[in-house]
């Protein structure tokens, strides 16, 4: 049996085949976990809000379309409830901490270099903290979480030219930080 398509698996669930939402989420929960951490550090809310992710997307089924990209819709679906969680907590979203990016360390047998290496690691991940948010969120879906730059703009609702020179600014600035903290 040939494995159904996202989009043809969310068609399922608008027409009625509510149990497809099972496999979307077993497809996409890591994903949105991921993308909720690396927004919030903090694992227990982000297992929640992925958990209103599909709640959502049941209650909003109808405005899937199956045109473009259900990745791209699903993101701005998980935008919109991070938005509105941290809008009900009252919660400041500068303040928000991003988990360490999760950086592949090649086994060193020069310690120097490997620990070097680490506080890079801390620098960068002190650098993301003070990113603005948009900025951060930018960085996550098209670095992070590796998402097309056409998905990026259907998220952030611009063109994929605008995506990519946020994308490019938001690197700019990371790296700015980067600096400024790295002289310290």
């Amino acid at each position: 049996m040939q494995e159904l398509t996202n989009n043809a698996l969310m068609l399922k669930v608008k027409s009625g085949e509510l149990d497809k939402l099972g496999l979307l989420y077993e497809r996409h929960k890591k994903r949105l976990f991921g993308f909720f951490y690396n927004m919030n550090n903090n694992a227990s809310v982000s297992e929640d809000l992925v958990q209103n992710v599909f709640e959502r997307m049941l209650k909003y089924k109808h405005t899937f379309t199956g045109e473009g990209s259900f990745t791209a819709w699903m993101f701005q679906t998980a935008r919109n409830v991070n938005y509105d969680y941290y809008r009900k907590n009252r919660i400041a979203f500068n303040q928000i901490d991003v988990t360490a990016v999760d950086y592949k360390m090649e086994a060193s047998e020069n310690t120097d270099k490997l620990l070097h290496q680490k506080d890079d690691v801390k620098v960068l991940n002190k650098a993301m903290k003070l990113l603005a948010p948009e900025k951060r969120e930018v960085l996550v879906l098209s670095k992070l979480k590796e998402l097309k730059f056409s998905e990026v703009a259907e998220i952030l609702g611009c063109t994929e030219g605008a995506a990519k020179v946020k994308a490019h600014r938001a690197l700019k600035d990371l790296r700015a930080i980067f600096l400024q903290l790295e002289t310290r």
